[in-house]
């Protein structure tokens, strides 16, 4: 991306799988703003935008509770547009991103263990369920 182009909700929501609702959901509690609107009041997205949902999305899944997606936002937002920044105030952001980064490894990790549970249910689940039709197919086959 990255071509200056406006793009209208649909769009957005096309290219983000997210729905226009939810779109609109993250503008009213704030962790986007169309950067324009159009002359019939539509509201337009540029591809920073459209990045920023992408960041969001991708927080949802991970249980980050709108307060932490703005907090994460807003350093990313200062860190990539204010040079003026102390010493002090750039690293404590820093270390903000880091503590979130690391967060973000352990939910995966939770995640990743949890897929491991469910799926051995599913195979456990399998299982059992061809155990229990194989005398039903057997019993079928010497009645007939």
């Amino acid at each position: 991306m990255g071509d200056g182009v406006l793009r209208q909700i649909g769009e957005v929501a096309e290219r983000t799988g997210l729905s226009l609702r939810t779109i609109r959901y993250y503008e009213e509690v704030g962790l986007i703003v169309p950067s324009a609107r159009s002359q019939g009041g539509f509201r337009l997205y540029t591809d920073a935008d459209v990045d920023r949902l992408q960041v969001v999305k991708r927080m949802k899944p991970l249980e980050f509770s709108l307060e932490q997606m703005r907090e994460l936002l807003a350093i990313v937002d200062r860190l990539a547009g204010d040079a003026r920044l102390s010493k002090a105030e750039r690293e404590r952001m820093l270390n903000s991103l880091a503590g979130y980064r690391e967060a973000v490894h352990e939910r995966c990790a939770a995640l990743r263990s949890q897929l491991a549970t469910a799926e051995e249910f599913a195979g456990t689940l399998s299982g059992q369920m061809e155990a229990l039709q194989s005398p039903i197919v057997t019993r079928a086959a010497t009645s007939n």
